[in-house]
């Protein structure tokens, strides 16, 4: 199983002139420190206009930036939407592609449709077209990416002429395809485009299994029709996280973090009434907490391995990965047993500190991450090879890339 970390960009109020700038030298900072202790990806969003919750509206600038201050970690889109008045396809290819070439091939291409109403109505995306134009959109892209010249586009949302997009990636035919999910039916459409699934949703251990087996029986059918050149069989979850050798120290440094993720996601895309600019989110989450899943006194009780959610007799908490390294370690092991491929952990979350989110990350390297270091290499060329048939079925139904009439001339107007 890999283990990646996750960027939201969060910053709850108050702020002050140079809170962005801090946050974002910091993020840079503890992407350098994952890269030397081993952790295989970083993911990076892309939202706009979402204040407090997350302030990443250009990935492809901080990805860049992380790609020039490490060498071997990967470099994740999580994700870019593609709904075309978000993103023309044609800039999609071009920053990916050339992300791919400044990192040396380290690039994952996350995709998604998004479903704020604060970005939907932002850029003037209809609800009801957004998962249309995703699919048109990914179709697209892909194919800017292997074919030379594209060939061209005359769909419903994407209408593009014949047209040279460059650069290309340099992993080919393109870099590993992934789709946001947030429920099993997405889960299971990823399987149908054969393209990996990044579940933003915190599911436990028995949720997981049930994704994952769905997940791979999809792939293995005659319903897995790759929605680009490759397939990437791919499923990842995301847990809160923080770790330390005291249990209650890592819940003091990462608990309410964990919770403001989580409860800052609610209040702009499920219940909140957001005044742009003049809502206090964090001031909010500290009054309605716990009316919304998210009590403190609940998740902060020790001793107990960890899960997503900590119980009492009649209520839950979130909780996840925070805690010992042992606790940490049972609860990873927990996911890879039921066939996670990836569990990616959110430590920038919230009001969390710096200096303790690198000790926790310095920590995790030392203690938790050897384990599932070990065997991730044969794992993963085993799994390759038990996977190859379905694979090789998947992308014969693929329809292969197009061949642009070779008359096609553009011809050039002069300036008046």
């Amino acid at each position: 199983m890999r283990i990646g970390i996750f960027y939201e960009h969060q910053l709850p109020k108050p702020w002050e002139p140079d809170s962005e700038h801090r946050l974002l030298k910091n993020a840079i900072e503890q992407v350098e420190l994952a890269d030397r202790v081993g952790i295989d990806y970083v993911w990076e969003v892309e939202h706009h206009f979402l204040d407090e919750y997350s302030h990443s509206s250009a990935p492809e600038v901080f990805l860049s930036a992380c790609s020039q201050r490490t060498s071997r970690i990967r470099l994740g889109h999580g994700i870019i939407p593609l709904p075309v008045p978000f993103n023309h396809p044609a800039r999609v290819a071009e920053r990916v592609s050339t992300l791919d070439l400044v990192s040396d091939g380290r690039v994952d291409f996350g995709t998604g449709e998004t479903s704020s109403e604060a970005e939907l109505g932002g850029f003037g995306v209809p609800r009801e077209t957004k998962r249309a134009q995703w699919e048109e959109a990914l179709d697209a892209v892909t194919r800017m990416m292997v074919e030379e010249p594209f060939a061209g586009y005359d769909g419903a949302y994407v209408k593009m002429p014949v047209r040279n997009v460059v650069p290309k990636p340099l992993q080919k035919p393109h870099p590993p395809l992934w789709v946001a999910c947030s429920r099993r039916e997405t889960i299971h459409l990823a399987a149908e485009k054969g393209i990996g699934a990044l579940s933003f949703a915190f599911v436990d251990v028995d949720e997981a299994r049930t994704w994952v087996d769905d997940y791979y029986s999809t792939i293995a059918s005659e319903d897995c029709v790759p929605g680009g050149f490759a397939v990437n069989p791919n499923l990842a979850v995301v847990l809160p996280f923080m770790c330390h050798q005291d249990e209650q120290t890592a819940i003091d440094r990462g608990l309410d973090g964990g919770h403001f993720m989580f409860y800052s996601l609610l209040h702009h895309y499920a219940f909140g009434r957001h005044r742009p600019g003049r809502t206090d989110i964090w001031q909010e989450f500290q009054e309605r907490r716990s009316n919304f899943g998210f009590d403190r006194d609940i998740a902060a009780v020790t001793g107990k391995p960890l899960s997503i959610s900590f119980y009492d007799v009649e209520s839950k908490s979130l909780r996840g990965a925070v805690g010992t390294p042992e606790q940490v370690r049972g609860l990873l092991r927990a996911y890879a047993d039921v066939g996670v491929d990836q569990v990616i952990l959110i430590h920038q979350a919230g009001k969390n500190r710096h200096d303790d989110v690198c000790e926790s990350l310095e920590l995790f390297g030392k203690e938790v991450l050897p384990e599932f270091l070990e065997r991730r290499d044969e794992e993963d060329a085993a799994k390759a090879e038990r996977l190859a048939p379905a694979v090789g079925a998947a992308m014969a139904r693929k329809q292969p890339p197009r061949t642009a009439p070779d008359d096609y001339e553009i011809a050039a107007v002069p300036a008046p």
